[in-house]
């Protein structure tokens, strides 16, 4: 068995479930309590538990964490996204990046098209909501929803004409799903 203090890796054997638990940074396995991330091993003795700390641990997700993300996909119901950074961190994110949007979780109004709140390729600003079975998003408060999009015919950058964006390229309009600061927003 090792000793606290010892530097581990994924996979290492760090304990016995007979004399300690499974904790942060690490898993069981039939008896065996085994390391989940290169770290310092600490057996707790008055908990029983063994952790591994990383110096550097893991950006995992959580519900309730606010996100930046990149609409990938769009569909009747639901828009899927892909999930860049976690808003307070530089950190890249460990774990799973595709989330998706049901149309109840887009607006705080009905909406029954998600093509009317949100197009692909439009950055938006979203809250976690659920990270089982799948990550899962919502842009229903104010300071949530778009906060970067482009004209689908020529990439202008839209720009906010009232509750709405507008190109001044095309001179078209275009409705979305606005965080309150669209356009203030440096990414």
């Amino acid at each position: 068995m090792m000793k606290s203090g010892t530097e581990v890796f994924p996979g290492d054997e760090v304990a016995v479930e007979e004399e300690y638990l499974a904790s942060d940074g690490t898993f069981s396995n039939d008896g065996v309590v085994y390391a989940s991330q290169i770290g310092i091993l600490d057996l707790d003795d008055d908990e029983c538990v063994a952790r591994v700390s990383s110096p550097n641990p893991p950006n995992v997700l959580r519900p309730g964490d606010i996100v930046y993300a990149v609409v990938a996909d769009i569909r009747n119901t639901m828009a899927t996204a892909d999930v860049v950074a976690k808003k307070g961190t530089a950190r890249g994110i460990g774990g799973e990046t595709y989330a998706t949007l049901h149309v109840s979780k887009i607006s705080p109004g009905y909406t029954d098209d998600v093509s009317k709140e949100l197009r692909k390729g439009d950055i938006i600003r979203a809250r976690v909501t659920g990270i089982s079975p799948s990550l899962q998003l919502t842009t229903k408060d104010d300071d949530l929803g778009v906060i970067k999009s482009l004209c689908g015919t020529c990439k202008t950058p839209l720009i906010r004409k009232k509750n709405g964006l507008y190109c001044t390229e095309c001179e078209r309009s275009f409705t979305r799903k606005l965080a309150d600061d669209y356009g203030d927003v440096r990414l």
